[in-house]
């Protein structure tokens, strides 16, 4: 697996005033930016290719992206003109042209390990594979998972506690037939009225009856999303640790 999708669109307006001038992937942690803790992360892993969906101070980001130093690890960045309106099923559809061969999408707010990103590419067996992670209980804003073993059956915000059994980190790996099943699902959906409101994760939630679905568990290695000012001293406490090796 040689290359990686970064959904980056959005301002994360949630972390304001931080990110008043900045797309919340810019903001440091240990001296990089939540970005490029991620594309540290893939390049670790052989990925060598990495189209990031921009939106939220495209040219900032742009720029950023530009000055990093990163042998053999080619990037590009795809804006998405709608990400003021539209959801990232709306990234997905923008940057469906680079779904051409296997590949791991990542939302651009959550900060993972070389060995979580590792872990993924060596569990990924079936078409689509979704990273999950296993705790006690998940609140309203988790993104839900329902699995049979490693089949992953339902997911979702809104999936009911006797259902939950993991949360889904905002990471997913595509194989073989994974890319062209996922970007035929996502242009299905664009096309209904609804379609710009919608998560990605919803189109995995429709493919996951066909049975192309599976699971890899992360469960005791750390990660972080930052969505929310709470987030941001776990993010920071975790990434000083990994900057001190």
């Amino acid at each position: 697996m040689k290359k990686a999708i970064i959904l980056s669109a959005g301002q994360g307006s949630r972390l304001l005033p931080l990110t008043a001038d900045q797309p919340k992937c810019l903001i440091d942690f240990a001296g990089r930016s939540l970005i490029e803790w991620q594309i540290r992360s893939l390049a670790a892993n052989g990925i060598e290719e990495i189209a990031v969906v921009t939106g939220f101070r495209d040219a900032k980001l742009g720029a950023a992206l530009a000055a990093l130093d990163l042998p053999g690890v080619a990037i590009r960045t795809v804006f998405n003109p709608f990400y003021k309106v539209a959801d990232n099923l709306g990234s997905c559809w923008i940057v469906r042209e680079e779904m051409d061969q296997d590949f791991i999408i990542l939302n651009g707010d959550t900060l993972v390990s070389p060995e979580i990103v590792g872990r993924l590419i060596a569990g990924a067996r079936e078409p689509i594979t979704v990273t999950i992670d296993v705790k006690d209980s998940y609140d309203l804003d988790d993104m839900k998972v329902q699995r049979d073993g490693d089949r992953l059956l339902q997911i979702g915000k809104r999936l009911e506690p006797q259902e939950t059994n993991a949360e889904s980190i905002g990471m997913l790996a595509f194989r073989g037939d994974g890319p062209s099943i996922f970007r035929n699902q996502v242009e299905a959906m664009m096309r209904t009225p609804e379609g710009v409101l919608n998560w990605y994760l919803k189109a995995i939630h429709a493919l996951a009856p066909s049975g192309v679905v599976g699971t890899v568990s992360i469960e005791g290695l750390a990660w972080a999303e930052v969505d929310f000012p709470e987030d941001l001293p776990i993010a920071r406490a975790l990434t000083e640790g990994w900057a001190r090796g």
